[in-house]
């Protein structure tokens, strides 16, 4: 009976959370994080709910995004490589995911998307999905993944291993700081699993100065903003003990070292 009770409310939780975490909505008080605001975003259909186009700027590439954990790859990524793009706030507070421009985009209504104007061919493209972006900009430019085909797949192995880690982040932040009621069991559940991965990854960066080695890649891009989400936007700092990860902690200084990851960062930014 207690085992089923948890499940019942653990799911029930998640009926709340999973649309604002995949959509980085984290980056809002708790206060908005309400039974009444999640039905009022949470649908089970896709699609556009307003017919409404989004902003086209002058530059090759649009962005359209948000400076959450995973909309902040993609602009560092963009600032790394001296990318000439046009950056255009999504507001997801407003529901601006679900209006016929974005969804034209990105089908899935999540940010952040990318029209790039100077596609394959000279063709226009549209490209979701944060891991699909940095690879993406990455083999069209050539920089900030190797070219030799080893280190190559080494690089892929870390991007797409973050792009299933990136989820355990969001679901611990949700439970720890955003759900209406307090799960324990969630609490620990996921935050074990963001401790385990941070493990993981600090075991990997020892003697290392970035996740390949020496070289700064789309693989750290896609890491280190989410190791900063813990604390800027969880607060979750001492709670997952991330100062015990003295290499994980290095890494991420090393990587804001950057100026034009600083930039990156906080592009879009709204608060």
């Amino acid at each position: 009976f207690f085992f089923s009770d948890v499940a019942n409310r653990i799911i029930n939780s998640l009926k709340l959370s999973v649309h604002y975490h995949y959509l980085g909505l984290h980056i809002l008080q708790s206060q908005y994080f309400t039974k009444q605001s999640a039905e009022m975003v949470n649908r089970p259909v896709s699609g556009a709910r307003e017919e409404k186009s989004v902003p086209v700027g002058e530059k090759p590439l649009q962005l359209y995004s948000l400076a959450t954990p995973n909309g902040q790859k993609v602009t560092v990524a963009l600032e790394e490589m001296e990318l000439e793009y046009d950056a255009h706030t999504v507001n997801i507070m407003k529901d601006e995911q679900f209006q016929s421009g974005f969804v034209n985009i990105n089908p899935n209504s999540k940010i952040p998307a990318l029209v790039d104007k100077e596609g394959p061919g000279g063709k226009e493209v549209n490209v979701f999905e944060s891991g699909a972006i940095l690879l993406y900009l990455a083999e069209k430019t050539g920089k900030l993944i190797p070219s030799d085909p080893a280190q190559r797949v080494e690089c892929l192995n870390w991007l797409f291993f973050q792009h299933g880690a990136g989820p355990y982040f969001g679901q611990f932040g949700h439970f720890y700081k955003y759900a209406p009621e307090k799960i324990e069991y969630g609490i620990q559940r996921y935050g074990m699993e963001v401790q385990r991965l941070l493990d993981v990854l600090d075991k990997h960066l020892e003697g290392k100065q970035y996740i390949l080695g020496d070289d700064y890649s789309i693989a750290d891009i896609a890491w280190f903003p989410w190791v900063i989400c813990l604390d800027v936007f969880y607060k979750a700092q001492e709670h997952l003990e991330v100062d015990s990860y003295k290499n994980v902690m290095q890494w991420v200084e090393r990587c804001m070292a950057k100026p034009a990851t600083k930039r990156g960062m906080v592009v879009n930014k709204m608060f």
